[in-house]
């Protein structure tokens, strides 16, 4: 009997099964101690037994001793798939993929079905390619490629490969798939950018699978979200709060970045509201919806709220703070933050530096974001895009053109949004045979297409050199003839270069695609105004009343402190009102002295000329430049931001008050920066 219940290597089968049994309760309980134990056993036994050693191998790593596993794994005289399987599965629950792919090089194990899906899956995580298409094809030749593990996985690994060619055809050529390939194929197509890939793969899912995981609402919203398909949005949240998914703080998130990228801001608040858990992911997510909404403030209150919950921004979060403080041009807010980044060990990392740059950029500072882009241990096509397009809207062309040049030295490939920042800098150096190259050749080269924004760009360049009736034709060869932007565009500079005729028919062309259009009404009312046509005044306000068009209101901020101090055009209410009157007043006085006259053609009140003056001088930016001289340290940049394009009259005045005060002065309008100092402003007072 004895002889019956021995294992043909002289260990009976009773020892074999109680050593196995003793090193599975020891994993189980994470027992290191006790399986070392049976570890020494084995080895003093002196005879292999692959179970036991895989076994041991399972205890290991169960143990987080991915080292011991490794050394039992090397020792085995033969292995079987299981060894290899539970190892390469070690690796990779630690993050080791790279190690796990290392294990193929020793395969003598054999590859069954497992041990290569938790290959691909290595190779996946490493996005390697050439070794993932290398197992797809093993997979093929020992008939495992249509074993559901392994075909799912290669399906992520095209995904995550960036090859949804291959992807396709991997999803094309299997009857059926589970839920996990529907997921791979719509994340992999949302990352791409490939929205009619996303939105096949979504229909087929909406009418093939019945039971959807946590994963695949998400990925689905991920899809609605990128569309800006809210009807579809909404009819998934109606489904996941059937199934009290709404709950799960992953899902709730992505319900959350659904509404706030439809412009549903407040949709985004109500689901973030009921969320029982609430992590560094969904209260991100809420700061990004209001701030993608331009609801900056009670994105900051948000990340106030958060800190005083416990809960620790990470980098994203940081990010979406900056961006807030960008949309408010606030730089001592921004600044704090920058601070806190530092203190937290945030600074450095890409998302916090790209939104540093973005705020200091929008607030006037852009000698701050060209030394935190010094500073960056690492860029990317952001970083460069952020220092581009910030020279530019500041007016420093020839800087933004040798960004670009250092761009393309450092083989960081151009994309859409550098290209916007690249044809502004040229239309700001009149450099026209450059602009059509960069929009001809180059970006075809690099595969970006041309649009509306760049095509825009190339007919600010037109005009900036006086090719008018050239940028007219262009707007309408170009299919942006319904573009009000660009034939906006043309109309000002019509002014500027006092061709009214032209003028005249580019705004009746302005009037049938936006009848409305206040800006176009003021331009049109402007240019009449300076060729002294007081009759064309009269009409363009006339028709103004009639149709019920109204000017909006100037309004201007400007930070003093940690308070940001608002004002309107003829604001009375200010507390330092008659500190501000007084000063302006002053000012007024003083410039005169140096040329100043007021441009009265610029005022669209119906009163006498002296009125026209006095409301000249209470346009919204002189008050917020007074009291910024007032309660600013001397010395200290003034920057104000405006809710219109600054007029004609306040621009030459404030020309003048730099130069008069010694002060420098940003004003951020709706066009650009005008960055003004000693009396010159970086337009060249072209706007």
């Amino acid at each position: 009997m004895a002889a019956a219940r021995a294992c043909p290597m002289g260990v009976s089968v009773d020892q074999r099964r109680a050593a196995v049994a003793v090193l599975r309760a020891a994993a189980a309980a994470g027992e290191l101690s006790l399986g070392k134990a049976v570890h020494a056993r084995v080895v003093r036994a002196a005879r292999f037994d692959v179970v036991q050693y895989n076994n041991l191998i399972a205890l290991y790593v169960k143990c987080g001793r991915l080292g011991l596993a490794r050394q039992v794994f090397d020792a085995m005289p033969s292995r079987n798939p299981v060894s290899g399987n539970l190892l390469m599965s070690g690796y990779a629950s630690s993050g080791r993929h790279r190690d796990a792919l290392a294990l193929l090089r020793v395969a003598d194990f054999g590859l069954n079905e497992y041990v290569l899906s938790s290959a691909v899956a290595a190779t996946a995580h490493v996005r390697s390619y050439d070794m993932g298409r290398q197992c797809h094809g093993y997979a093929i030749k020992a008939g495992l490629a249509e074993h559901p593990y392994v075909c799912s996985a290669v399906l992520h690994m095209y995904c995550q490969c960036a090859h949804m060619d291959e992807a396709v055809k991997v999803f094309d050529n299997v009857s059926s798939f589970n839920v996990f390939a529907f997921n791979s194929m719509i994340n992999g197509f949302l990352d791409r950018g490939q929205m009619d890939g996303s939105t096949s793969i979504v229909r087929s899912m909406v009418r093939n699978v019945g039971q959807w995981d946590h994963v695949s609402y998400v990925a689905v919203l991920g899809h609605c979200a990128s569309t800006k398909e809210v009807v579809l949005g909404s009819q998934v949240h109606t489904q996941a709060l059937k199934r009290r998914l709404e709950l799960n703080v992953y899902v709730g998130s992505a319900l959350v970045d659904m509404y706030g990228k439809c412009d549903f801001p407040h949709e985004a608040n109500r689901v973030f509201e009921v969320l029982p858990e609430k992590n560094i992911v969904s209260w991100t997510a809420i700061m990004t919806a209001y701030t993608q909404n331009e609801l900056f403030e009670d994105a900051l209150q948000l990340f106030l709220d958060m800190e005083m919950e416990g809960v620790r921004p990470n980098e994203f979060t940081y990010a979406v703070a900056l961006n807030s403080c960008a949309g408010l041009a606030t730089l001592k807010n921004g600044n704090a933050l920058g601070a806190c980044t530092m203190k937290t060990g945030h600074w450095g990392l890409l998302p916090v530096c790209n939104a540093l740059m973005n705020m200091y950029s929008k607030s006037g500072s852009v000698e701050d974001a060209r030394r935190v882009f010094l500073s960056m241990p690492c860029r990317d096509v952001v970083s460069w895009n952020s220092i581009i397009i910030g020279y530019a809207h500041h007016g420093r062309a020839r800087e933004a053109m040798e960004a670009f040049h250092d761009m393309l030295f450092a083989e960081e490939v151009p994309s859409y949004v550098t290209f916007i920042g690249v044809l502004s800098a040229c239309a700001q150096l009149g450099l026209v045979d450059e602009g059509f190259y960069y929009l001809n050749i180059m970006m075809k080269e690099v595969g970006v297409k041309p649009g509306k924004e760049h095509y825009t760009c190339m007919v600010g360049l037109l005009c900036r050199v006086g090719r008018l009736d050239e940028a007219e034709r262009f707007i309408e060869s170009n299919c942006i003839g319904t573009d009000v932007v660009a034939w906006r565009s043309l109309l000002s500079s019509c002014q500027v270069y006092r061709n009214y005729g032209l003028g005249h028919r580019v705004a009746e062309q302005i009037f049938q695609l936006k009848p409305k259009d206040v800006g176009t009404y003021v331009l049109l009312s402007n240019m009449y105004a300076k060729a002294n046509r007081w009759d064309g005044v009269v009409k363009v306000r006339r028709l103004m009343r009639e149709l019920g068009v109204r000017k909006e209101p100037g309004v201007s901020w400007i930070q003093v402190g940690s308070e940001v101090h608002v004002f309107t055009s003829e604001d009375k209410k200010h507390p330092y009102m008659e500190q501000i009157t007084k000063k302006l007043q002053e000012l007024i006085d003083k410039i005169k002295v140096i040329g100043y006259v007021p441009n009265i053609a610029v005022a669209l009140h119906d009163v006498e000329d002296e009125q026209k003056e006095e409301h000249l001088m209470y346009h919204s930016e002189k008050l917020a430049l007074a009291f910024g001289l007032i309660r600013t340290p001397k010395g200290e940049a003034i920057r104000i931001m405006k809710n219109v394009r600054i007029c004609d009259d306040c621009h030459v005045a404030i020309k003048l008050i730099s130069l008069a005060t010694g002060r420098r002065i940003v004003v951020r309008d709706t066009v650009r920066f005008h960055c003004i100092e000693d009396g010159v402003c970086s337009c060249d007072d072209y706007w």
